[in-house]
């Protein structure tokens, strides 16, 4: 049964976990509100802003690669109580995400419906796509700075900071949604255009709060120099073991983006069904997840402090109990088919395609749960990012991507058929991670020893 060990482990995960499950839920809350509130604009507001969250969804992947950088440093050098050393890390991170986020708001300013017409070639979807990435565009480069000191935050286990942030910039977007879609209190019915000016205002509000933590957080310093101190030893540290996870992250994003492209191209309906049906795979999978995530602050702090057999053992119990977790997270998805009719009103096709999406979803998810426990909790936790760079590059790149353009449009095979052989990429990689955690190569102690000052 439950050693003293184990039950402070746990009691140690859920602290963390809760806050992280109860981010994410809100998260995914707001993402069922778009869907149910577009859904009284129409099928094609659903469809076009799905299409165009992938420019966002990409640039929150490289946003979550530097914050695994962030992360997989500052959690061990927090086991070391440096935090002179993660106030450098964190100004490293900033720099380099400030920059990725301008130039995604650049090209989302100016260049909107090159990006849409990657994804779709139907002109009403792009027309609608590129007005909303455009009034979003903003957001893009302000939420640079958020995403890197949630992250640090995170590391320093000051979780429920992050989720109180989080939480009041999610329920403000939901609020505001429902003010410009409805046209609420006197404001303009905006439709899709209300749904980005919602989500912008909401990321300004939500750097706003950081900024005002920033100053009253005891454990860490960060002041404007922090933003320019050199360190090169660190530097090197976080493009060692932060681009894999970039990297990582970039090739799993642009994966699915691909995905992306090849359902577009296959119709409005099957992208107006998926949008549905990963709304609620995003709420089955808030738990396990986060526990995931989670998971790897508590193996990097304990990996820093070289407790290497106890940190051996948590990761045992972190897998099992991740796995169980996504387990029941699928079963629940397979069951919740008679709430998803009631999410938007779809068309006859795609209420078709609804059904067998939700229930290859649910399969998926179980596999995506195994594999995201391994590589984005347990081996980041010891500074290894690149073994999953090389398992998702060949796993989705050199199989699924392929595969589906050649089922899509050389087989021309139906659109759920080519729609299962992509989403079952989870199931091909699943060996090579669970040989790679036995193989215990992931457990490294990363931190350096700094004069502080």
């Amino acid at each position: 049964m439950f050693t003293d060990e184990s039950k402070h482990f746990f009691k140690s995960l859920f602290t963390i976990v809760g806050p992280i499950a109860l981010q994410n839920l809100i998260s995914a809350a707001v993402s069922s509100a778009d869907v149910i509130m577009l859904g009284y604009v129409g099928q094609d507001a659903i469809a076009a802003v799905n299409l165009a969250s992938y420019i966002q969804f990409i640039l929150f992947l490289f946003f979550i690669g530097l914050s695994s950088g962030v992360i997989m440093l500052a959690a061990q050098y927090w086991g070391k109580n440096d935090t002179y050393s993660i106030e450098t890390i964190f100004g490293i991170g900033a720099k380099l995400a400030g920059c990725i986020g301008l130039v995604f708001a650049l090209a989302a300013f100016f260049a909107p419906g090159f990006l849409m017409n990657i994804f779709t070639n139907d002109e009403k979807l792009i027309a609608i796509g590129s007005d909303y990435l455009k009034v979003v565009s903003p957001g893009f480069f302000i939420l640079a700075f958020s995403q890197i000191y949630q992250a640090v935050l995170k590391s320093i286990e000051r979780v429920r900071t992050v989720t109180v942030i989080t939480t009041t910039a999610l329920v403000l977007n939901i609020l505001l949604n429902a003010v410009f879609i409805f046209g609420l209190f006197g404001s303009p019915k905006l439709g899709v255009k209300g749904v980005a000016l919602a989500t912008t205002i909401s990321r300004f509000v939500e750097f706003g709060i950081c900024v005002f933590v920033c100053a009253r957080i005891k454990e860490i310093h960060f002041r404007l120099e922090t933003l320019f101190r050199k360190n090169v030893v660190l530097l090197k540290d976080f493009i060692r073991y932060s681009l894999p996870a970039i990297g990582n992250e970039a090739v799993w994003g642009a994966g699915w983006s691909m995905y992306a492209v090849i359902m577009g191209h296959l119709g409005a309906d099957l992208v107006a069904a998926n949008s549905v049906v990963s709304v609620v795979r995003n709420l089955a999978s808030v738990v396990c997840f986060g526990m995931a995530y989670g998971g790897a602050i508590l193996l990097g702090k304990q990996i820093g402090s070289n407790q290497m057999a106890l940190a051996e053992r948590n990761a045992s119990r972190l897998v099992w109990s991740t796995i169980f977790a996504g387990a029941v997270g699928a079963i629940l998805l397979a069951l919740s088919r008679p709430l998803l009719f009631m999410i938007a009103d779809l068309n006859e096709q795609a209420s078709h395609y609804l059904t067998a999406l939700l229930y290859i979803n649910s399969v998926s998810l179980l596999g995506a749960t195994i594999n995201t426990v391994l590589i984005c909790g347990v081996f980041r936790a010891g500074g290894d990012a690149k073994f999953g760079l090389i398992l998702d590059t060949f796993a989705m790149w050199a199989v699924s991507v392929p595969l589906g353009f050649f089922c899509a449009f050389v087989l021309h095979l139906s659109p759920v058929v080519v729609y299962l052989i992509v989403y079952l990429d989870e199931w091909e990689k699943m060996i090579f991670n669970v040989i790679h955690y036995k193989s215990k190569k992931w457990m490294k102690n990363i931190t350096r020893e700094f004069a502080q000052g």
